[in-house]
């Protein structure tokens, strides 16, 4: 479901899909991928909002892809025989995905 959020970071109203609820000392918090700005907030629940009428009709201008063929890999160090190969990961790495979008700026 998308709701409308207020973004601190954007200062707008934006469309997002709650991904995560955390439950803080005064207030819940919720991750967020914000559908036009293809991005990740934390928004507190005072500025989350159930959308109204045609505006949830509107098509998103961010959506989620991925690359085609293309696998996250990691280094593996090998302590005991001192060596560090490439291999398969379950996940980016999070210096990867500030390289990609490093890259695309």
């Amino acid at each position: 479901q998308v709701y409308m959020v207020f973004s601190e970071e954007l200062k707008c109203w934006c469309r997002a899909v709650v991904q995560s609820v955390q439950c803080c000392m005064s207030c819940y918090q919720f991750g967020c991928f914000l559908v036009d700005y293809a991005k990740y907030n934390v928004v507190e629940s005072k500025n989350i909002r159930v959308p109204v009428g045609e505006f949830t009709k509107l098509p998103y201008r961010a959506k989620k892809c991925s690359l085609y063929c293309t696998k996250p890999v990691t280094l593996h160090l090998d302590y005991h025989k001192n060596t560090a190969k490439i291999g398969p990961a379950k996940r980016w790495d999070t210096a990867a995905i500030q390289h990609f979008q490093n890259l695309l700026e």
